[in-house]
């Protein structure tokens, strides 16, 4: 009799072993313990919900905080000041390859000031779009390239599913990086991209050192590392330490080739933070 009981007891035990936890659960764990979520996660088929979801709350709140950041007149003012820069040095060069006259490229530069002074709403709009489009294409893109190093470089057993679980489910932490643009954005009055050390620094990310100091982020390092943890978890590897390195590796690595990149290509620049 007694042995019927630690049975029935043993089967319930199995049951709730196997119960599959709910996206808020998983929401918190990746807050608290993440490396126990995503290994409870990966016993089940990756869902859609667990990356959409995430994906999607980011870019909601990105264009939230940047509606909120640019509503301020001083930080709008000096956002425009560095946009037109940038359109003036591209102008400039096309002055030099004589697709431009003197004459043209100021005309353009005073259209295009008026255009960014004056139509608020429609810029509005094309950097919704440009935020939501770019975000979900840069995020296939890049789960697709750390699928392909879990699967085939360090022989991780899971399918691109499941890196783009192990890299949504972390995007929540991305939240928290938006709020605080916004507001150490409205504190130090100009547009702040990021929480790294050259942001309360107030450096130049387009010079080697600004840039250097940009990737000292503790919001952007805690992201990359539960990334990893959960990239080793959702392909069944016991080297967890392996794949932190590999993320950690990979993001330091492309960003200085995309910096050197942007060096001979001025349009790329813009793109620097």
């Amino acid at each position: 009799m007694d042995e019927l009981k630690d049975n029935e007891s043993n089967n319930n035990l199995s049951e709730d072993e196997e119960f599959e936890l709910s996206h808020t659960d998983k929401l918190v764990g990746i807050f608290t313990e993440p490396s126990s979520i995503f290994e409870k996660t990966a016993q089940f088929p990756p869902k859609v919900i667990d990356w959409f979801l995430p994906l999607l709350a980011v870019i909601v709140i990105s264009i939230l905080a940047y509606v909120v950041i640019t509503s301020n007149p001083v930080i709008k003012y000096s956002l425009i000041e560095k946009q037109m820069k940038a359109v003036e040095e591209r102008f400039d060069e096309m002055v030099k390859q004589g697709q431009l006259t003197e004459a043209q490229k100021e005309q353009q530069l005073e259209q295009t000031r008026n255009f960014m002074e004056n139509s608020s709403g429609a810029t509005l709009i094309f950097s919704a779009v440009g935020i939501s489009i770019s975000m979900f294409i840069m995020f296939f893109l890049i789960t697709l390239y750390f699928f392909l190093v879990a699967k085939f470089g360090l022989k991780g057993e899971g399918g691109y599913n499941s890196a783009m679980v192990a890299y949504g489910l972390p995007y929540y932490i991305l939240i928290i990086q938006a709020i605080l643009t916004v507001i150490l954005s409205l504190a130090f009055s100009r547009f702040v991209m990021g929480t790294s050390v050259a942001v309360f620094l107030d450096l130049d990310t387009k010079e080697f050192t600004g840039f250097l100091l940009s990737k000292v982020d503790p919001i952007s390092i805690w992201f990359y590392v539960v990334f990893g943890i959960g990239l080793a978890k959702m392909f069944k590897s016991d080297n967890t330490k392996k794949y932190i390195i590999m993320v950690l590796g990979s993001w330091l690595g492309f960003s200085i080739i995309f910096f050197f990149l942007a060096k001979q290509v001025s349009f790329l620049q813009n793109f620097i933070q």
